[in-house]
């Protein structure tokens, strides 16, 4: 071989042959060193997002409208201003640590106020205040290694000294024609100083040609132009040139390097203080302007495409925004989005945040309709210093506390970080020339399909898109027909799509569908079809014993009434009188009922949670107070034995939500089996007594009784064979608690069987009915063999577009329009190639 060097290749083998852990971490190795520019652009940024300081601000605005701007890397200057920058910060954090200065002695009491002083500043005192700061600065010496290792840092200087040299070179050693007027703009030197402003013209054509004769005149005349060139000269160089030639160079010379040139003169002369003052400003002026003018009018560009990505990050964010919306209020931290919307409230925060958001999308998708750099570099700079203040300044006295202890905030503000750097890549490569057609339709793959369904599925997406591209698009068309070629480019993608794939697997003619074909689309359809048709069943049976919450009862009252005349007894069993039953009483009230088919099945269903004692007293907390005719009207039915006397108990069961459970029964005016021991309390409006936990299906008795005390009388009731023995009189009643869905599922669970039947598998099963028996309406635009010409038409309308011949979009667009108007031609377009 040309090149072969033993120690090379022994050094390869050597590597190669290195455990897989050492290669991974020289990977990793690898990859820092040739992203080190990128590791210190994180790194800064992660110190900024815990600090959150004005002192660790400065950085990342410098990243994303200096460093990530600059052509073709971050010169010499931004990285000692930020090695510099980054241990004046250090000593400054070191210098506020003492504990002589004021706020330093109450820190306690100030480090979580956001609007300190000295915590907005960056110099409070707190443990580890200078660990991301070396962190930061370790970076930045790593990366500075790595570029001088490379030959790198020092590249800017010789760059500015060649380049110097190379147009000297240029202007004298022209071999042929005249410049234009535009490359006498580039003789100008803008440099940082307003001082070293020269402007130099080309000579004549004639002298040129006879500088280009012989190699000997080039060298003399270089030698003397040089001469010339080093002293620092305060006029323009106009020797040999007609008056003429001078007119029309004038006329295409930038007016404000003359501006500057003039002023330049003028303050030389004036020497006074308000000159001086002027020229400091320019001296920083100048450069910054000729950044940003450099920027805009590149020499070349290397046309990207990023917008994807933008997007991407932006759509990421509305995620964050609504899922974590709560972050941005200030008495929201316990708010949720789902209650507050089904309470018809929309938190000011939320709206804010979504409007402000999904505005800063629909500009940058303007801008990249646009293609308009300069409206991308001040969309650029006013967001940046706009979120920035915000998320810095404005967020925390919002919310009332540090951005550093925001953490859905802090999570926002990164991927905004990414999209920053988005954005400063796009600007600085440029954007692309031409638009042509969905990111998503590059390629036709069953990748790129299901996605692009996916989005023309997302509700007004594809119309907002769709509107927003006509606004700002050059076009002759009108909305309806630039809709209708977006509709049909979108239809035809799908049908290539299709067609590709069965290119891909073809299926042989007159062989019959695999079985995997067959079980696995059509199984899948068959169980979405079951799981459609038997939703709610399984829902609403999942929904509760699964997902289901115990709804323990919060206030239990019975009441007696004798035959309609005033309740003779009245009481309420709340808080520690509602007991749930321990581990023993609930194995002993379980073995109690063993061999009780009845009564075990139903048992199933509940679990020791779910099962509620009620300790009644047995004295009446009301007085009974009744009229003395009602009394002696009350007393002859009782004595009345051959008449029915009704006795009315009625229970009341109070639970979460205020919800009231009432059930009322009518006995014979005995008190035997009137009394129901066990009542279930259902998620309907309906409690009802257990009839498979009673002894022998009856009811319990209880004992009823009047006690008088001088002018005052009330009733006692006693319950007989109560589980939980006492000396006193008390009544006993056990609550079984249904459980209830849970209240984020509450919305679809409060609808009922009948109701998801009407409202969703109905719905959805229209829908379907539709697909199904649609087909035959759009046979002749479906069935399409082939559809690579209709395509290339459609591709072809959106490059016409682009290039400006708006003509031909309208000739393109009636073809297009004649071709779905007639069948015959649209046969013969959609035909296999042979």
């Amino acid at each position: 071989r040309m090149f072969h060097d033993d120690e090379l290749e022994e050094s390869e083998k050597f590597y190669v042959g290195q455990p897989r852990v050492l290669l991974l971490i020289y990977a990793l190795y690898n990859t820092l060193v040739a992203r080190s520019e990128m590791v210190c652009y994180f790194v800064i940024i992660l110190n900024h997002m815990i600090s959150a300081s004005m002192i660790t601000l400065v950085l990342p605005i410098l990243i994303f409208l200096w460093a990530m701007l600059s052509v073709p890397r971050p010169s010499k200057r931004f990285w000692m201003t930020a090695i510099v920058y980054t241990e004046v910060a250090i000593v400054i954090k070191y210098f506020f640590q003492f504990g002589f200065f004021p706020w330093n002695k109450h820190v306690d009491y100030t480090k979580d106020k956001p609007y300190h002083p000295p915590n907005i500043i960056g110099i409070e005192k707190k443990e580890g205040y200078v660990h991301y700061d070396l962190v930061q600065l370790l970076a930045l010496f790593f990366h500075r290694s790595i570029l001088k290792c490379h030959g790198l840092w020092d590249e800017d200087e010789k760059g500015d000294s060649s380049s110097n040299k190379e147009d000297t070179d240029d202007e004298l050693s022209l071999t042929g024609g005249r410049r234009d007027s535009s490359a006498s703009l580039k003789s100008v030197n803008l440099a940082a100083s307003v001082e070293s402003i020269h402007v130099h013209f080309p000579e004549q054509q004639t002298a040129i040609r006879r500088k280009s004769s012989s190699s000997i005149s080039q060298l003399s005349h270089r030698s003397s132009f040089s001469s010339h060139r080093s002293k620092r000269g305060k006029c323009l160089d106009i020797s040999g040139i007609g008056r003429t030639k001078i007119l029309d160079i004038l006329k295409n010379i930038n007016h404000t390097t003359l501006s500057l040139y003039f002023l330049q003169c003028k303050l030389c002369a004036i020497k006074s203080h308000c000159g001086l003052c002027c020229f400091r400003t320019l001296q920083v002026y100048v450069p910054i302007r000729q950044f940003f003018y450099n920027l805009i009018h590149p020499d070349y560009s290397a046309v990207t495409d990023v917008y994807v990505l933008m997007f991407l990050a932006d759509t990421v964010d509305f995620i964050i925004i609504v899922f974590g919306f709560w972050a941005f209020g200030k008495h929201s931290a316990a708010a949720d989005i789902t209650s507050s919307l089904s309470e018809d409230q929309v938190p000011e925060a939320f709206l804010v945040m979504v409007l402000i958001q999904f505005g800063t999308m629909v500009v940058d998708r303007a801008l990249y309709l646009k293609k308009t750099v300069m409206g991308k570099v001040i969309f650029q700079v006013i967001l940046v210093f706009g979120i920035h203040f915000w998320m810095f300044f404005i967020l925390p006295g919002v919310t009332e506390r540090k951005f550093s202890q925001n953490t859905v905030a802090q999570l926002w503000y990164f991927v905004k970080c990414v999209y920053f750097g988005l954005s400063a890549y796009q600007i600085r490569c440029g954007y692309p020339t031409r638009v042509l057609g969905n990111f998503l339709t590059k390629s036709y793959n069953y990748v790129n399909l299901f996605l692009f369904q996916g989005f023309r599925l997302v509700p007004f997406l594809t119309e907002l898109r769709a509107v927003m591209d006509w606004v700002w698009t050059d076009t002759t068309l009108s909305l309806s027909s630039w809709i209708c070629v977006e509709d049909i480019y979108a239809h035809i993608f799908i049908l290539k799509c299709w067609r590709e794939s069965e290119k891909r697997y073809p299926q042989p003619r007159g062989q019959k569908k695999k079985k995997v074909v067959k079980y696995g689309m059509g199984g899948m359809i068959i169980v979405l079809l079951i799981c459609i048709v038997w939703f709610p069943l399984l829902f609403m049976s999942l929904i509760k014993s699964v997902a289901g919450i115990t709804n323990k009862p919060l206030d239990v009252s019975i009441t007696i009434t004798l035959g309609g005349y005033q309740p003779i007894f009245t009481m309420s069993a709340q808080q520690n009188q509602l007991k749930s039953l321990d581990p023993n009483e609930f194995s002993e009230f379980m073995g109690s009922y063993r061999g009780n088919t009845a009564a075990l099945q139903f048992l199933e269903g509940y679990a020791r949670e779910d099962i509620t004692r009620a300790d009644l007293e047995g004295n009446s907390n009301s007085l009974w107070t009744i009229s003395p005719p009602s009394r002696q009207k009350m007393i002859q039915g009782l004595r009345d034995f051959d008449a029915d006397f009704s006795l009315v108990i009625s229970w009341t069961i109070q639970r979460y939500k205020n919800m009231k459970y009432l059930i009322s029964h009518f006995f014979p005016r005995t008190l035997e089996e009137v009394y129901p021991y066990y009542i279930k309390a259902p998620s309907d409006s309906l409690a009802k007594p257990i009839k498979q936990l009673l002894r022998d299906c009856k009811w319990e008795n209880i004992t009823v009784s009047l006690v008088k005390n001088t002018s005052e009388e009330w009733w006692v009731l006693d319950q007989l064979g109560k589980r939980q023995k006492v000396s006193h009189e008390s009544l006993e009643l056990f609550i079984f608690s249904d459980k209830v869905s849970p209240p984020s599922l509450g919305f679809l669970a409060g609808y009922g069987i009948m109701g998801l039947y009407a409202s969703v598998v109905l719905v959805i099963g229209k829908f379907v009915r539709e697909f199904f028996s649609g087909i035959s309406h759009s046979i002749m635009f479906e069935e399409l063999p082939n559809v690579d010409r209709i395509l290339k038409l459609c591709t072809d309308i959106f490059l016409v577009r682009e290039t400006g011949e708006l003509e031909l979009e309208e000739d393109l667009y009636a073809k297009l329009i004649f071709l779905y108007r007639s069948p015959e031609t649209m046969i013969k377009w959609t035909r296999e190639k042979t």
